[in-house]
C-alpha cells in the first residue's frame, strides 16, 4: 500500500491544498485501498494488485468529475516546476557537503596562517636573527592566499545547482520522506561534530596556560611560540568541524522547502516540518550566506586590529548563535 499511497500523493501534488481536494484524495485512497484488498483476497500477487489499482484509478482527469474536483483539475495550469529526483537530491546533498568542507578548509588555513609569525618570532629572538620572522610572515600570506583560493574554488562547485535558486522546483512525496529520514539519521553525527568542534575551540588555550605555568621564561620558543600556536591549531580544527557539521542539514532543509506551500505537495509532513520562511529577502540572503559573511567579518576585523589571537573567536561564537538568529528572523506560522 505504500507504493499506492506515494502514487496518490504524486497525483494530487500540484492541486491546491483545499478541503475539497483533501476530501477527494481521501475518497480516492479509500477506493484504491478497497480494490487492493479485494485483489489480494482473490489471490493476486502484491505487485500485480498494485499495478491493477494504479491502472484503474491512476488517471485523475478521468476520475475528477466523480470525485467532485472536475473544475479544479480543469483550471489547473500545467506546472512549470522542475521535479528533482531522489538521485538528483542525493547528489545535491553530497555537493553541498563538499562545498561546505572547502569553505571550512579555507577558513582553517586563514586561521592557521597566524601560526607563521607566532612560531618564527620567538625563534628570531632566541637566535638573534630578526630576518627569520620574515619567513613566518611569508608563510602567513601563503596560507591566507591558499585559504581564499579554496573559498573562491568552493563557489564554483555549486554552479551546477544554481537552478534550484533560479527555477521553480519541487520534490515528490517519496523523495520528501527519504530526505526527512536521512536528515533525522544525520542528527547524531552533526551533534557529535559540532560538540567536538566547540571543545577544540575551548581547550585550544590549555597548552599555552600549561606551558607558561610549568616552564620558565628561558623556554621562549615553547611559551611564546609553540604554546600560542596551539591556540590557532585547535581553533582552526574546531571551526572546520563546526562549519562542516551543518552541511548536510542545510542541504536537506533547502530541498524540503522547495514545494509550493499552497499545493498538496507543500503539505507533506516532512516538508511542513522543515519549511523555513524568513521575514524578508535580505534576511533570507544573509542566512543563505551566513558563514561567508562571518568569514568576511573575521578577515576585516583581523586586518584592521591585527589582533589575530582573539578575532578567531568569532567562528565558535557564530556557530553557537546561528540557531537563535535563524529562529528570530523566521516568520511565525
Amino acid at each position: 500500500m505504500e507504493t499506492i499511497k506515494n502514487y496518490l500523493e504524486s497525483m494530487f501534488a500540484n492541486l491546491p491544498n483545499t478541503l475539497e481536494v483533501k476530501r477527494a484524495k481521501e475518497e480516492l485512497y479509500s477506493m484504491m485501498e478497497d480494490k487492493y484488498s479485494e485483489l489480494i483476497a482473490e489471490g493476486k500477487p502484491e505487485n500485480e494488485a498494485i499495478g491493477i489499482v494504479i491502472s484503474e484509478f491512476g488517471n485523475l482527469d478521468e476520475l475528477a468529475e466523480s470525485l467532485g474536483i472536475h473544475q479544479v483539475v480543469n483550471e489547473l495550469a500545467v506546472s512549470d516546476r522542475r521535479v528533482i529526483s531522489i538521485q538528483e537530491a542525493e547528489d545535491y546533498v553530497n555537493a553541498s557537503f563538499r562545498h561546505r568542507f572547502m569553505i571550512g578548509l579555507g577558513v582553517l588555513l586563514c586561521i592557521f596562517s597566524v601560526m607563521g609569525p607566532v612560531l618564527f618570532s620567538p625563534i628570531s629572538e632566541v637566535l638573534g636573527m630578526p630576518g627569520i620572522i620574515g619567513i613566518g610572515v611569508g608563510l602567513m600570506f601563503v596560507l591566507i592566499a591558499a585559504g581564499v583560493g579554496l573559498l573562491i574554488f568552493s563557489s564554483f562547485q555549486m554552479n551546477d545547482w544554481k537552478f534550484i535558486d533560479k527555477e521553480l522546483c519541487s520534490i515528490d512525496y517519496n523523495t520528501a520522506e527519504i530526505l526527512a529520514r536521512e536528515k533525522n539519521d544525520d542528527q547524531t553525527l552533526r551533534g557529535m561534530l559540532l560538540t567536538i568542534g566547540i571543545i577544540f575551540c575551548i581547550v585550544s588555550v590549555i597548552p599555552v596556560i600549561v606551558l607558561n605555568t610549568v616552564l620558565s621564561s628561558k623556554f621562549t620558543i615553547l611559551t611564546e611560540g609553540i604554546g600560542p600556536a596551539f591556540i590557532f591549531a585547535g581553533a582552526g580544527l574546531g571551526v572546520l568541524l563546526i562549519i562542516v557539521s551543518g552541511a548536510r542539514e542545510e542541504a536537506y532543509r533547502k530541498l524540503l522547502s522547495l514545494n509550493d506551500i499552497e499545493t498538496v505537495a507543500g503539505n507533506y509532513e516532512p516538508v511542513k516540518r522543515e519549511r523555513k520562511q524568513y521575514s524578508g529577502n535580505l534576511t533570507k540572503h544573509l542566512m543563505a550566506n551566513y558563514w561567508s559573511t562571518v568569514l568576511c567579518i573575521y578577515l576585516i576585523l583581523s586586518f584592521l586590529s591585527f589582533n589575530w589571537g582573539s578575532t578567531w573567536l568569532i567562528f565558535p561564537i557564530a556557530g553557537i548563535l546561528r540557531k537563535p538568529i535563524e529562529s528570530f528572523f523566521q516568520e511565525k506560522e
